[in-house]
């Protein structure tokens, strides 16, 4: 479970993977959110969105996942879109999303992952808002929230996972639950991000980030083997104790390894 309060930010949009992929044509490194609207609103690239929903779809949605820390995670899904599948993209901003919305990510590892583990076929918009309930009298949320608005955040929280594919789409009351995995691009994306980000090897291995993907430590172990075998890192492991050897210098590196790599 994460620290971090939970807010109602995803009702202003759920997983927004095409506008997400608009907006990051349009931005540019320095943009600032209020620049990104205004390209955004001059470039017709919107033309059945409102100027009020695009404004609220960039600085409550886009700016918050994506345009934190100097605008990093855009400056680095602007160079992984040729890359990578569209799954392999669909994901790491899944982990951008999850990391914005804490009350996604403690959904998807609390309900998610609790019913796909228990070979459950489907979960539901009601048990989406009985969570939410419960999150809300737990004290996770800065105040009490009405019926409504615990409402729509219930129906947002299983729209995102549809987004994102965890869930089947469409407007449903329960959806079915979708086999979901870390595609191995991801995978490496996301141990070298946080490698990157200063964390020592084991502490990699147990980072919260690999648990919205249905990891545990030995599942990320394994995972870091088969990326050892791609030359990617090398991996040595005895007693509980892993060292790994990265052997990439920048995020730049791999990107460059990717576009030149299957990698699958």
């Amino acid at each position: 479970m994460t620290s971090a309060l939970y807010t109602t930010q995803l009702q202003a949009g759920a997983g927004l993977i095409e506008e997400t992929h608009l907006l990051l044509e349009l931005w540019q490194q320095g943009m600032s959110s209020s620049e990104l609207t205004q390209a955004a609103l001059r470039s017709g690239r919107f033309p059945n969105v409102s100027a009020r929903r695009l404004r609220n779809i960039v600085a409550e949605a886009f700016a918050p996942r994506y345009l934190i820390d100097d605008a990093k995670p855009a400056a680095l899904l602007k160079s992984l879109r040729d890359p990578l599948s569209r799954r392999e993209f669909e994901q790491v901003l899944f982990l951008y999303t999850c990391r914005a919305n804490a009350i996604l990510s403690d959904y998807v590892r609390d309900v998610y992952w609790a019913a796909y583990s228990a070979g459950r076929s489907q979960v539901s918009n009601e048990e989406a808002r009985t969570w939410v309930v419960r999150a809300n009298q737990d004290g996770k949320t800065a105040h009490s929230w009405s019926a409504e608005t615990i409402e729509r955040v219930a129906g947002y929280l299983t729209r995102c996972c549809a987004d994102f594919s965890l869930l089947q789409g469409g407007a449903l009351k329960a959806r079915r639950i979708l086999p979901y995995w870390i595609e191995p691009r991801t995978a490496a994306i996301l141990a070298y991000d946080l490698h990157f980000a200063g964390l020592g090897d084991n502490a990699v291995l147990v980072h919260p980030d690999w648990t919205l993907f249905g990891l545990e430590r030995m599942d990320v172990l394994e995972e870091l083997k088969r990326l050892a075998l791609k030359g990617l890192l090398i991996v040595q492991s005895a007693g509980g104790v892993t060292k790994i050897s990265w052997q990439l210098s920048s995020m730049e590196g791999l990107i460059d390894v990717l576009a030149h790599d299957e990698l699958r």
